[in-house]
């Protein structure tokens, strides 16, 4: 059995993580969790365009979400859907970090387990593969997955120098 990308990344600290992060950060082959998201946009005019640009969803209250995980040789595709939005991201290791391309953006994280779960922060972001983006941009951008009530939970705040309050996306999810 193949070690998962974020059992990878975590090393030991993978193990000590709740059930379900383990369960839905150790699939291998195909699976697909569902469940329910809130989406809140930033009011600032550049919002639209750039969440557009970067495929993430659009606002909405309480909304059903379903990502389908694919696992190969290369790494992870997170074929995610709110609602009829879809939103599809490639994840990958590299040096100990955990990458992902979102759109044109290509993101390089560092994980963390702490108190049984997981926190992102943005270590590098490139646009087209080849530009690096000021990391002071994404110095706002907070990623957290813990397990409450037997249920994976996700929290994505994203703030932004001159824009604000950029897109917060938080909810459940659990195998179907």
């Amino acid at each position: 059995m193949i070690r998962s990308l974020f059992a990878q990344v975590l090393g030991p600290a993978f193990d000590s993580l709740p059930p379900t992060l383990r369960a839905l950060h150790g699939i291998q082959g195909r699976e697909t969790w569902a469940g329910i998201a809130r989406i809140q946009r930033g009011p600032h005019p550049l919002v639209g365009p750039c969440a557009w640009l970067s495929r993430l969803p659009p606002g909405a209250e309480a909304v059903p979400v379903q990502v389908e995980f694919v696992v190969d040789g290369d790494g992870e595709q997170w074929r995610r859907r709110f609602g009829a939005h879809r939103m599809p991201s490639r994840l990958w290791t590299r040096h100990g970090r955990l990458r992902e391309r979102l759109g044109p953006l290509r993101f390089e994280f560092e994980l963390q387990a702490r108190t049984g779960e997981i926190h992102w922060r943005v270590h590098r972001v490139h646009a087209l593969g080849l530009v690096p983006l000021p990391r002071r941009w994404f110095g706002q951008v907070r990623c957290r997955e813990r397990e409450q009530a037997g249920r994976y939970e996700f929290l994505v705040e994203v703030d932004l120098p001159l824009v604000g309050p950029f897109i917060t996306y938080e909810g459940w999810l659990e195998r179907s």
